[in-house]
């Protein structure tokens, strides 16, 4: 399988390059891997490039660059270790036993050492919670198309005190896996859970986050497609769902919720790779993960405060919206600050660059003019019906985000085994950083987007002291990070070493004296 495939980067400059590629690939039923600023990655049959040229405007003619000569070989090289048959099962018992030791030796952790079948992940889990039943509940989310359950970590910890009401808990989601291939996503879940339930007691600053929210942790929303790519097709994406071609199965489970769904402009076609079903919420595990959150508001008491949804690649913090580049959320600033603050967390402690922009900017291809005004391209592929968009929208969760990991396309969804650790480490610091945010808000409830677009109140009181020290965890920066002159030596250093990389593309800046400083 895919012994004859490439992947081809296609650098875009203008409008017309960016329609006539996509009409083209709708055309050849091509695979789109990832869209950013000015390039597009494609997978295809070398004996499919003429036809594919032939299409195109001759500009496109040698504006590609192949990313991966033997995509068969890098396919191969990403499996696990031979420990492992082709099913994912250990060959020998005691291969990846889930281990568990202390978060300072994670590098060290066995089951971090390479990506973990399903066959060994839903055990570990349920270790884990044994293990830890002080601040660990296995809970599930629901069952997906084949009958499997869709399970979830609950961490947290509810501090008894009689002296103060109890309302609702505030919670906190952490999802990956949507897209099958997308490997690293659920091995960077698996590692944030581990890390936050080892570190309960040891690290005053987790310790904190774990009293103040509760933790869902979700690391395949699609088991069915995440088995399939260790069994069969490592390059699947959607879920394994039946469409009306017979031979043609799968939905995008993130094209198929329920705000701005926008299925008309892909329904007729079940191959795509994008195809969101005949109506919204037609894919079993998203619907069944959307009842699961309606429930917990519902019912069991539950605010969700925060929602952050993993996926790869492009090193890339997307918030509201996916489905639209025109409209404009209503807590927009609120959004960039967090996103900004997200990025910078990960550069500090790894030197990875990531964009901080819209999920719509940050998933079409764009110019700017000689007076740096920004063109968007026609979009390569629907973003309507996206978990974020749903979420922040319909659930009123006013910090949503989308975070694309490792890396920029040398590997692109077959990203080395060797990431993994690093890639787990610097999304470490961007949820640290994100629930000290939050915890330094007040009024979290007060700022949601209502289901008509406004505001609830036109008010938030803004954090009220600095953020807390998290220095012997993961290093994120304090709001002095973000407010310090760049004349300080080792932010100055920092900005001249990347002024030039495109987080943000330029465009922010870390506007802080933008943004709205409510008191």
């Amino acid at each position: 399988m895919y012994g004859g495939d490439i992947v081809l980067r296609f650098n875009v400059t203008t409008s017309e390059e960016a329609a006539a590629l996509s009409e083209a690939t709708n055309i050849l039923f091509l695979d789109v891997w990832e869209t950013r600023d000015d390039w597009v990655d494609i997978r295809l049959a070398k004996d499919m490039l003429p036809s594919l040229l032939g299409l195109l405007p001759t500009s496109l003619h040698q504006s590609h660059t192949p990313l991966m000569h033997d995509l068969a070989q890098s396919i191969h090289e990403s499996y696990p270790s031979p420990a492992f048959d082709r099913s994912g099962t250990p060959q020998d018992g005691n291969a990846f036993t889930p281990a568990l030791r202390s978060a300072s030796s994670s590098e060290e952790n066995l089951f971090f050492r390479d990506y973990q079948p399903l066959s060994v992940l839903a055990p570990w889990m349920r270790l884990l919670a044994s293990l830890f039943p002080t601040h660990v509940r296995l809970i599930n989310i629901g069952i997906t198309y084949e009958g499997r359950d869709i399970p979830a970590f609950r961490i947290g910890v509810h501090p008894t005190n009689s002296q103060q009401p109890q309302g609702k808990r505030q919670t906190i989601i952490i999802s990956a896996g949507s897209h099958a291939r997308e490997w690293i996503s659920v091995s960077t879940v698996n590692y944030i859970a581990y890390s936050l339930i080892t570190s309960y007691g040891k690290s005053p600053a987790i310790t904190k986050l774990l009293e103040r929210f509760d933790w869902i942790l979700i690391p395949s929303l699609n088991p069915d497609g995440y088995a399939y790519t260790f069994e069969v097709d490592r390059l699947w994406r959607k879920n394994r769902q039946q469409t009306s071609l017979r031979f043609c199965r799968g939905l995008d489970l993130d094209r198929s919720w329920g705000y701005q769904w926008d299925g008309e402009i892909s329904r007729g076609n079940p191959c795509s790779e994008s195809y969101p079903g005949e109506a919204a919420f037609e894919a079993v595990e998203s619907r069944r993960f959307a009842d699961w959150a309606r429930n917990e508001t519902e019912n069991n008491n539950v605010e969700f405060v925060g929602f952050l949804d993993l996926h790869s690649y492009s090193q890339q913090v997307l918030y509201p919206y996916s489905y639209s580049c025109a409209s404009t959320p209503p807590s927009l600033e609120n959004l960039e600050e967090l996103a900004l603050g997200l990025a910078k967390a990960i550069r500090l402690t790894s030197g990875e660059a990531y964009a901080a922009t819209s999920a719509c900017e940050g998933s079409v291809t764009s110019a700017r003019d000689k007076n740096d005004v920004k063109s968007i391209h026609p979009r390569m592929e629907t973003g309507g019906g996206s978990s974020l968009d749903w979420f922040y929208h319909e659930m009123q969760v006013r910090y949503a985000y989308q975070l694309k990991l490792r890396d920029t396309g040398n590997y692109g969804f077959l990203l080395p085994r060797e990431n993994i650790v690093p890639t787990g480490e610097e999304a470490l610091a961007a949820v640290t950083y994100f629930g000290e945010f939050l915890w330094s808000i007040k009024g979290i409830e007060d700022d949601s987007p209502a289901k008509d677009g406004t505001l609830v109140s036109p008010g938030m009181t803004h954090r009220e002291e600095e953020l807390r020290d998290v220095s012997r965890w993961v290093h994120p920066p304090t709001e002095a990070d973000l407010r310090s002159d760049v004349g300080e030596s080792r932010l100055a250093d920092d900005e001249e070493e990347h002024e030039d990389t495109d987080l943000g593309q330029g465009t922010k800046q870390w506007e802080l004296k933008r943004r709205r400083r409510r008191r």
